[in-house]
């Protein structure tokens, strides 16, 4: 399984609507990260989330992005 982390923060409607078109992916296990809890995302994301970011690669997909773009992000990491 695909291990992503989608970062965001609480109250963010665009991270809502991210995390519902990742949702709709299988093979994906995502973490929720809230950038506002921790000083290092908040730093690099503050005025870019929603991002989903795999850990491994350093790979990221900044928002706006549609569920076939996340398909083509997810190819890429397989």
């Amino acid at each position: 399984m695909l291990k992503l982390i989608l970062l965001g923060t609480a109250g963010c409607h665009l991270c809502e609507q991210a995390e519902l078109i990742i949702s709709a992916c299988t093979g994906v296990e995502i973490e929720l990260i809230d950038i506002a809890e921790q000083q290092q995302w908040q730093k690099k994301y503050a005025i870019r989330i929603p991002v989903l970011y795999h850990q491994e690669t350093s790979s990221e997909l900044g928002w706006p992005f549609s569920l076939q773009q996340v398909h083509k992000f997810i190819d890429k990491l397989n």
